[in-house]
């Protein structure tokens, strides 16, 4: 499917965005203004939701316009992998979240996934940095980077959170239902992949 709008929406509303941050001029203010409204309008077209949700949801965006970052972790134990179940779709994923600000993202994968799986960690290595729109996960309003680490299991127990109502550690050959907006198949087996060639350096893009 060809999602080339949404690229074109994400670009318009990165410009106008950013303009609205360094710009003084009252005239470039409306232009940008205008740029962001109709951004929203083409999004709404083309996903049936109301234009007034979409400029709420970009208007609330402000600064220079930056890809966001989702950062998660990647547990082994016993040649299996650590997923969790989000409750707000029922499907399974790779414990994490978005980065917040002031905190490192190797330290956000340890957090994210104490919050929401009960586990103890460690980050031990960066297996991948991928850019979200290069594999194949569904469209999303905002450009993604997501950074995917190797923790090592230190303790803990599977604990319910807020998000998630579902913990348990997979097999490769033996996964549930994915979340594919939050991970993919191929993902999480070549994330196997990292931990059998442990020497592999991190991929990228």
């Amino acid at each position: 499917m060809n999602f080339q709008w949404l690229t074109w929406v994400r670009q318009i509303q990165a410009i106008a965005q950013t303009g609205l941050t360094y710009t003084k001029d009252v005239y470039d203010i409306e232009r940008y203004h205008a740029l962001s409204t109709l951004a929203a309008e083409i999004a709404a077209q083309h996903t049936d939701t109301p234009v007034t949700l979409i400029r709420d949801l970009f208007t609330a965006e402000v600064g220079h316009a930056t890809p966001k970052v989702d950062v998660r972790a990647a547990v082994f134990c016993a040649e299996k992998i650590l997923l969790v179940r989000e409750r707000a779709d029922g499907l399974w994923t790779l414990p994490g979240g978005w980065a917040d600000v002031g905190e490192s993202p190797s330290i956000a994968a340890v957090r994210e996934t104490a919050e929401e799986s009960g586990y103890q960690t460690r980050t031990v290595k960066l297996l991948a940095l991928y850019d979200r729109d290069k594999h194949g996960h569904p469209p999303h309003p905002f450009h993604i980077y997501k950074l995917i680490f190797q923790c090592e299991l230190l303790g803990g127990a599977p604990t319910q959170s807020e998000e998630t109502d579902g913990i348990d550690f997979f097999g490769e050959d033996h996964l549930p239902p994915l979340s594919i907006s939050r991970v993919t198949a191929a993902q999480i087996a070549r994330l196997f992949a990292h931990y059998r060639n442990p020497h592999w350096p991190t991929d990228f893009d």
